[in-house]
């Protein structure tokens, strides 16, 4: 079978290039929502941590034992999502959201969203709190000089600049995220790659539609490559 016989096989007949793009709405919806998830997550997972590790010295010497104990707990509490999350594949998360969590769901993109988006919280947590923890002490008196409490120092001095130090890993996270919902076909989500094994189960043909699904795949990321380089040219020409 020739080349332009397959395309025709796979994609033409019975209109089967809709999987694909049914499959690459199905992907970028779960990988929007879940990075804005991730990032919420993220943020506050982040301020939580690297408040606990800046403050705990002067929590301790003034005496504040309830807002010690406070933090301390909230502090742990986040250590152990990030080890969870970490240390378990993101497909046992999917399936365990999927069959276990919100099994009387019927909307597999939201439950796909909120697991990937969850998975994803932790390590963009870890890089915020990195970028956090590596800001100046003296920024945080600025703050205080200013008038602002601990939070308004975070919310209107710190993040602002740990998200444009953090920024070009940030990016390179979601690159890695929109990959890693590949696997939300698991659970019978008809992602790009789900719909490009649908496509391979009707015609027995492997070769058209699966290279299909990785050059589509690699289109995106090669764009996504793209916006991240020129975001971090913009940044290093902003610091000059």
């Amino acid at each position: 079978m020739t080349l332009k016989e397959q395309f025709i096989l796979n994609f033409i007949d019975d209109s089967r290039w809709k999987y694909l793009l049914q499959g690459l709405g199905n992907t970028l919806s779960i990988a929007f929502f879940a990075v804005l998830l991730g990032i919420v997550i993220g943020v506050v997972v982040a301020i939580i941590r690297s408040t606990f590790d800046k403050n705990r010295e002067t929590l301790v010497r003034g005496g504040n034992a309830l807002s010690y104990y406070s933090f301390a707990l909230l502090n742990q509490l986040c250590k152990i999502y990030l080890t969870v999350i970490r240390g378990t594949p993101v497909v046992v998360q999917l399936l365990i959201a999927y069959f276990i969590i919100f099994a009387s769901s019927t909307n597999g993109i939201m439950v796909a969203s909120i697991a990937f988006g969850i998975n994803s919280g932790a390590y963009v947590a870890e890089i915020l709190r990195g970028g956090i923890m590596s800001i100046d002490g003296g920024q945080f008196e600025a703050g205080r000089s200013l008038g602002f409490n601990y939070i308004q120092t975070m919310i209107y001095i710190i993040i602002p600049q740990v998200f444009k130090t953090v920024l070009p890993t940030l990016l390179n996270e979601f690159i890695a995220l929109l990959k890693e919902t590949s696997v939300a076909g698991y659970v019978g989500i008809i992602d790009l790659t789900k719909a490009g094994d649908i496509i391979r189960g009707r015609t027995f043909s492997a070769f058209m539609p699966l290279f299909a699904v990785a050059v589509v795949y690699l289109a995106m990321v090669m764009l996504l490559t793209w916006i991240v380089g020129k975001i971090e040219r913009r940044l290093r020409k902003s610091e000059r």
